[in-house]
């Protein structure tokens, strides 16, 4: 697979997995029938307070881990793709991120510890690799 479409079915794949974590804050109020906009309160014949329910906010820490670490993977992706450096290497990288991101999401949003940090840890591990090959094998030795 070329490696700008490789590039593009990973944020394809985690734009969804974000995606879906919308989803479950939705059903989690809709669920609970409680809304922190008295607007959506009314419309869905809730209640309105002042602080989202625990699973809103649950899935909520997920979205905001997932803002500090999948721009900047797909940042360093989209370079190493364009750079058209090992395809093999690329491959493991898109994978094993994106497997990474999505169990850290369903352990998040299950509280499972220590399984969400190893998940967390195997992501940020493929990035850090992404950024040494891309550091080596671009900037180093000076790729065109």
């Amino acid at each position: 697979m070329p490696l700008m479409r490789l590039y593009a079915l990973t944020a394809i794949v985690l734009a969804l997995k974000m995606s879906a974590i919308s989803i479950v804050q939705g059903r989690a109020r809709t669920a609970a029938k409680v809304f922190v906009n008295p607007e959506d309160a009314k419309m869905f014949a809730g209640t309105a307070v002042a602080e989202e329910i625990a699973a809103v906010q649950r899935a909520s820490r997920a979205w905001m881990n997932d803002l500090e670490n999948i721009p900047m993977f797909l940042i360093l992706a989209l370079v190493y793709a364009i750079a058209g450096l090992s395809s093999t290497a690329f491959i493991v990288y898109c994978v094993v991120f994106t497997v990474a991101r999505i169990l850290h999401t369903i352990f998040y949003l299950n509280a499972m510890q220590p399984l969400r940090t190893i998940a967390y840890t195997v992501g940020a591990l493929t990035s850090f690799a992404l950024i040494i090959h891309l550091f080596v094998g671009f900037v180093m030795v000076g790729g065109d």
